[in-house]
């Protein structure tokens, strides 16, 4: 394939060009000021107008149907989908549309993806739930975010469970922890649903803890790999155990801890429990963590918002625990639908939340877009083949159960191993080796040459803008400006009256550009 130069250039370069412009700066903001929404805009706004700081513009409408797709259900807009939300001249229309995006398959489907991150489910070594546990597992979670059963009931379950790994996949949560002993069990809840690090609490502090999962069994069947958990009522009995808080609890013989942690652990005052939860929320959709890491929360970790984080943690209590009402209350405020331009050079500190932040598609959602623009599969492995696990070519990264199934690309860009349940275990940052992959590999020229789509597309009758309007909405869910046009028209005269050969010069310079691999 040839390299187009001057339409990457304009690509690549396009937000930093418009940065400079003064005013409504298209394709990328709205005319519309930041006013303020909601509670959340009210928090936010509030503070930084305390600091001085002024918010970005509104992003575009183009701008705001990518991010919100890719956000909620982790998948592009189609060139359809991005077309009539652009086009749609309904004042309603973006609340219209979180409604529609949180009531799709794929929302569960990439929901499901982050909490298996951060549950650890994986088949191999150091985790070895094993494929069948894997897909039990993985197919729990994903009902539970479908049917959106709320969170303290979600977390209940997982600390509770008893049962076959297999018929019973909760109890892969213990499973999953790569130690059996009681202070890691410890460890490994206080991460997922405290979203603290309990090994740098004091010894006392974390042992206090421990004691509520001193009692849990593990015992094999006659099935090949099936594993019972179980409350042990012959281990040890501890007469009482002491809460992170400083409480102490009395155990009663017979009486299972995990249950009196649990109950403690979701109760609306508990000061952890909602705290954690709308603070990850809050990091998933934005890209920075109220208090930053959002699996670091401990005194001197303070929040960059005290107020929003306080707000979000009252209406998830006051939801029942919804996380769907808190996800909606988020995705419709101002400050989730800001521009990634800030309003003022040099740009405020990320934490700021005032302009979005452009961060770098999570793996297995780039590989997915790539595969839908081009109508291209993916190649899997398992590193476990028994039982054997087939991953056909077609299946969705996001829809991937288990952590150990794996691809050149997914590696490549950053796929979290699934080993400790840390958010940071997903890279972040671009890597030469990743720009290279999108450069010049032999995979990408066949996926943009050869994919069924994408041939499909340049064949399409119609007048060379139509094709161009249609590849840019396909690959960056807007429309070209006039500039663009203008260096795509002179590139197509310099290379002749080979319209196909230019077309796909175009849509490689549009997928290796950073407005393709970022949201923003």
């Amino acid at each position: 394939m040839r390299r187009l130069v001057a339409p990457a250039m304009v690509v690549l370069s396009a937000l930093a060009v418009l940065a400079q412009e003064p005013g409504p700066r298209a394709p990328y903001e709205s005319a519309d000021p930041p006013l303020a929404g909601n509670a959340v805009d009210r928090a936010v706004f509030g503070a930084l107008k305390t600091q001085g700081v002024m918010p970005a513009r509104l992003s575009s409408d183009a701008v705001f149907v990518r991010r919100a797709y890719l956000d909620v259900i982790g998948t592009l807009p189609t060139a359809g989908e991005a077309r009539a939300f652009i086009d749609d001249r309904e004042a309603s229309k973006r609340s219209a549309l979180i409604d529609r995006l949180l009531d799709r398959d794929e929302f569960a489907d990439y929901w499901a993806m982050k909490w298996c991150d951060t549950l650890r489910v994986k088949s191999e070594f150091p985790i070895n739930l094993w494929p069948n546990a894997v897909q039990a597992y993985h197919r729990w979670i994903r009902t539970a975010i479908r049917d959106n059963v709320p969170y303290d009931r979600f977390a209940r379950k997982l600390l509770t469970a008893s049962g076959s790994n297999f018929r019973d996949p909760a109890v892969n949560f213990y499973r999953a922890v790569q130690s059996r002993e009681p202070s890691a069990i410890a460890s490994a809840v206080a991460l997922t649903f405290m979203g603290a690090r309990a090994e740098a609490w004091p010894k006392a502090r974390l042992d206090g803890m421990a004691a509520f999962f001193s009692q849990i069994g593990y015992k094999p069947t006659g099935e090949w790999k099936e594993e019972i958990v179980f409350f042990d009522s012959e281990k040890a009995h501890l007469p009482s155990a002491t809460l992170p808080d400083g409480t102490s609890v009395r155990l009663e013989p017979g009486q299972d801890p995990r249950a009196a942690f649990a109950a403690w652990l979701t109760s609306p005052v508990n000061p952890w429990f909602a705290r954690a939860a709308v603070n990850r929320a809050w990091f998933w959709l934005l890209g920075r963590g109220i208090v930053h890491e959002p699996d670091d929360m401990r005194p001197d970790n303070a929040p960059s918002h005290p107020e929003l984080l306080a707000l979000l943690e009252r209406e998830l209590v006051a939801a029942r625990f919804d996380m769907k009402h808190v996800y909606r209350l988020i995705l419709n405020s101002t400050a989730y639908q800001l521009s990634a331009i800030p309003a003022s050079t040099p740009a405020p500190p990320p934490g700021s939340f005032s302009y979005a932040l452009m961060r770098p598609l999570d793996a297995e959602v780039l590989i997915d877009a790539l595969n839908q623009i081009t109508g291209a599969g993916e190649e899997y492995s398992s590193a476990i083949p028994e039982p054997y696990t087939f991953i056909p070519p077609d299946e969705r990264s996001i829809a991937l159960a288990d952590g150990s199934i794996r691809s050149a690309f997914l590696e490549t860009f950053g796929r979290p191993p699934r080993d400790t349940g840390l958010l940071s275990e997903r890279t972040t940052q671009p890597t030469a080796s990743q720009r290279l992959y999108l450069l010049n590999s032999g995979d990408m020229q066949r996926k943009l040459q050869q994919g069924p789509k994408m041939l499909a597309l340049l064949q399409r009758p119609g007048t060379p803008r139509e094709l161009v309007n249609t590849l840019y909405l396909t690959i960056l869910s807007r429309y070209p400006t006039a500039a663009e046009l203008q260096a795509i028209a002179e590139h197509s005269q310099a290379g002749g009256a080979n319209r196909r050969a230019a077309m796909q010069d175009l849509a490689w310079a549009l997928v290796n550009s950073a407005e393709f691999g970022f949201r923003h």
